[in-house]
């Protein structure tokens, strides 16, 4: 299951905008100019990505696909699976979870199962999910700051725009019926800044980070569930160990659900 609110909250904020344009007695169309719109969104991509390395680019792809379509993080998932691998190990021994790794879909789990499966201790367990999650979490920031650099940077390069105008309509002062159109396209270039950086970038920013916390608390709840079944720790338990991760509203509405 995918995630695909941002989008939508994106194309519903745009809509908005066009709607009060509307309202206000102007046409839509007169915001799409090609000029200012090449000069923010073009201007944007390529002083945000100027402070990063040429190898970083390759993932931006990655990035945007994960905040317009990203995976839906379920905890209550997560702390079942657990509960049932405990189950299992707890019923026929640790060793009984090497069958179960081929199910495990999630690679840092199934990760996690190999190396208790394998006999290795849980603190060598912790520092090598541990470092997993440290990893991951850089990954994820450099993905964030890509957005929010690109929502820094839009507004200025929007008031470049409208100063190149400007400077456009002062060069044509001897035309007086055409200044109001040219110092009202000119301003065009501070809207789309503004526009883009607020309704685009930055939501896929936060996007980006809120996704990013919800990955790694899952993941630390697993690296707990995981060190309490190596323990011989009942299901019950684990539970009981990963639900202390979650809000107390949060752990009330997942036994809730989990009785139900």
């Amino acid at each position: 299951m995918k995630d695909t609110w941002t989008p939508m909250a994106i194309a519903g904020g745009l809509v908005c905008v066009m709607i009060a344009t509307i309202l206000d007695g102007s046409s839509p169309t007169v915001l799409l100019k090609p000029a200012p719109i090449i000069l923010v969104f073009g201007g944007t991509f390529f002083a945000a990505t100027a402070g990063f390395m040429k190898s970083d680019l390759k993932i931006i792809k990655l990035i945007l696909k994960r905040a317009t379509k990203g995976d839906v993080y379920d905890m209550e998932i997560a702390i079942q699976e657990m509960s049932r691998l405990a189950g299992v190990a707890k019923t026929n021994g640790i060793m009984a979870l090497d069958k179960e790794t081929q199910a495990i879909e999630d690679p840092f789990l199934r990760r996690g199962v190999e190396l208790a499966v394998d006999g290795v201790n849980s603190e060598e367990i912790m520092e090598v999910l541990d470092n997993d999650i440290a990893a991951t979490e850089g990954r994820h920031r450099m993905g964030a700051k890509v957005f929010s650099d690109m929502g820094g940077f839009a507004p200025t390069l929007g008031i470049i725009g409208t100063v190149m105008g400007l400077v456009h309509v002062l060069g044509n002062l001897s035309n007086p019926g055409a200044l109001g159109p040219a110092i009202g396209s000119a301003f065009t270039a501070t809207l789309w800044g503004v526009l883009s950086a607020n309704l685009i970038w930055l939501p896929i920013s936060n996007k980006l980070k809120r996704s990013s916390n919800m990955e790694i608390q899952i993941k630390r709840m697993e690296v707990e569930g995981l060190l309490a079944i190596q323990a011989g720790a009942s299901s019950r338990f684990v539970r009981t160990r990963m639900e202390s991760f979650l809000a107390p509203q949060v752990r009330a509405s997942e036994e809730k659900g989990a009785a139900a």
